[in-house]
């Protein structure tokens, strides 16, 4: 079964807090069978032979273990606690590290809105299992095999009624069973289905309102909302009919004792004192079968979890480090890309084929080309993002296939399409390319992404807010930001992906010539959609639908690429430059 493959994986760092947690819990079980034992002999020789002494001396007994069952019920609530608050933290950290380790492909597979579902609420949910059974399915068992061992002792003969009563219950309880865990299947999944709608809203809210979406979109939220209602009233629905069952079979099996009870008491075959006995361990052993009750309602729910926390554990990355990844002798920055194509997973015909150019170090090389030509997919190529098909791409003189992928992130400053700042400061931000840049060298890369005026301007300079995703700036400055942060890493190689979009012309002309000096002898890859960003750049390669049309300068290109000419022309009119 998953689930307790799961739990016995990450249990076992905890096995010497579980020994000592079961050791309390049966020691408590067996205190609490003894006490109807002592009140039955209480009744028999102390009450009905008027004996005080011995009331008192055994009612002195049964204070000290009640105290003493009490002490260890605590003790094995407390450590219950702590391993499955362990397990549940370890169990976060195992997912969480293996989605880091993700490639976008398997990204996709689960789904943002579904992982971060994995990661709080299934983990939740057999953490709460957890608890519950290493308390109570401990106790369980003890409890009802024992309370039929002392209920046997007390009175073989009234014992005949625990034919009756477990069965039936038994019966009811596997049919509620088999309702109910179908519908705590669907209920993680409608999770997961709520959670991708509401992130989808607020991530898109301004898009909404802009749009006068609101009323729909409030319709699609009650939908999902409604659905997942509607399957857990289902479920408590089932468990509200099912604990009034519960205890009416307890309380007809307390009746029916203590009618025949009374009748064999009244007949002299049975001492009131064991009658008593006999009548709690008949509610220990219907409370043991409660007990159970209580953890496998959560069983369906915390397997059909842990089923979903298997899948992403289980899941190999596409794209890992190689086992034995071989060092770079060289840090030139110099890329090559040598017969290149790719093609993503199902797709009739490659994306990008016949990829064979080199990005000099020391030099800017821009990328060009119309909407979906897969420019964005070229620069992925780089980092391993995406892993090719067809061909090598080789970084500093070796394959990336064949490079720790710390190694070769390490060795690369990106910058992706989409600008994301993460909530802490301005410092904090930068620091995420290295932790230990000083101040001065922050300052120098925000002067070269053009970035110093602004950040000086804001309240605490360096130490500024920014707000989850930099909402608290605007578009251009968080580019700018992001800019500023790959700088901060000392790379080899800088890629620029189609970043420049929300700058001015002024801004984007000063900053691209801040970044001829300042980057050193680092490569500089810039994907673009302007002309005007690139037309300085040492080397451009133009792509139209996956392939090379044109390498060159922009005199060059106008010259010979007409795919080239005719971005130019679109965009700056005919009076250009040659």
């Amino acid at each position: 079964m998953t689930l307790l493959r799961l739990l016995g994986r990450f249990l076992r760092p905890y096995r010497g807090f579980t020994a000592l947690l079961v050791t309390l819990l049966v020691a408590q079980t067996a205190g609490n069978l003894y006490l109807p034992n002592l009140n039955g002999d209480i009744i028999n020789e102390g009450v009905v032979a008027g004996n005080l002494h011995y009331i008192i001396h055994t009612g002195e007994w049964m204070l000290a273990l009640t105290l003493v069952v009490g002490l260890f019920a605590v003790a094995g609530i407390y450590w219950a606690s702590r391993v499955a608050m362990g397990v549940g933290a370890d169990i976060r950290s195992a997912v969480f590290a293996r989605v880091q380790k993700f490639s976008t492909r398997d990204m996709n597979v689960f789904g943002t809105a579904s992982l971060i579902t994995r990661n709080t609420n299934d983990v939740q949910q057999v953490q709460i299992f957890l608890q519950m059974a290493l308390t109570m399915m401990v106790v369980a068992p003890i409890m009802g095999l024992g309370g039929v061992a002392m209920a046997l002792h007390e009175g073989a003969k009234l014992s005949i009624l625990l034919l009756v009563a477990l069965p039936v219950m038994a019966v009811f309880l596997g049919a509620v069973m088999t309702k109910v865990i179908p519908k705590f299947r669907a209920m993680q999944v409608k999770i997961d289905r709520l959670n991708e709608v509401l992130r989808e809203q607020i991530t898109g809210v301004r898009v909404i309102r802009a749009f006068v979406r609101t009323d729909f979109e409030a319709q699609r939220f009650a939908g999902a909302n409604h659905d997942l209602t509607s399957t857990a009233l289902s479920v408590n629905r089932i468990f509200a009919v099912m604990l009034p069952v519960m205890m009416v079979i307890l309380n007809l099996s307390s009746v029916a004792v203590v009618w025949f009870g009374g009748r064999l008491v009244s007949e002299g075959g049975m001492p009131i004192g064991n009658l008593t006995a006999f009548l709690t361990y008949i509610m220990q052993i219907l409370l043991s079968v409660m007990m159970a009750v209580m953890v496998a309602i959560l069983v369906p729910r915390a397997a059909a979890s842990a089923e979903r926390l298997r899948q992403v554990l289980a899941t190999t990355p596409v794209i890992t480090s190689p086992p034995h990844p071989v060092a770079i002798a060289a840090h030139s920055g110099e890329i090559r890309f040598d017969d290149v194509a790719f093609a993503y997973p199902g797709s009739q015909r490659p994306v990008l084929e016949g990829l064979d150019f080199t990005l000099a170090a020391h030099a800017t090389n821009a990328i060009i080309g119309g909407t979906g030509s897969g420019k964005s997919t070229l620069v992925n190529l780089i980092p391993r993002f995406l892993e090719v098909t067809q061909g090598r791409v080789v970084v500093n003189g070796v394959d990336v296939r064949e490079q720790g992928l710390d190694d070769l992130w390490g060795s690369l400053g990106i910058v992706p399409q989409t600008s994301y700042l993460f909530s802490g400061t301005v410092a904090s931000n930068l620091r995420f390319a290295r932790e230990d840049a000083s101040d001065e060298e922050l300052w120098r890369a925000l002067d070269i992404a053009q970035a110093s005026d602004f950040v000086r301007s804001m309240p605490g300079g360096l130490d500024a807010p920014i707000d989850q995703g930099g909402t608290n700036v605007s578009g251009g400055q968080r580019q700018r930001l992001c800019i500023a942060r790959a700088l901060v890493r000392r790379a080899d190689a800088y890629l620029f992906d189609d970043c420049f979009s929300a700058l001015d012309a002024a801004t984007d002309a000063r900053l691209r010539r801040a970044l001829k000096t300042g980057v050193g002898t680092a490569a500089v890859v810039i994907v673009a959609q302007r002309v005007s960003t690139i037309m300085d750049a040492d080397q451009i390669i133009v792509l139209d639908d996956g392939r090379i049309v044109g390498v060159g300068r922009h005199g060059d290109l106008m010259e010979n690429c007409a795919t080239y000419r005719e971005i130019v022309v679109s965009q700056l009119g005919e009076g250009v430059e040659r």
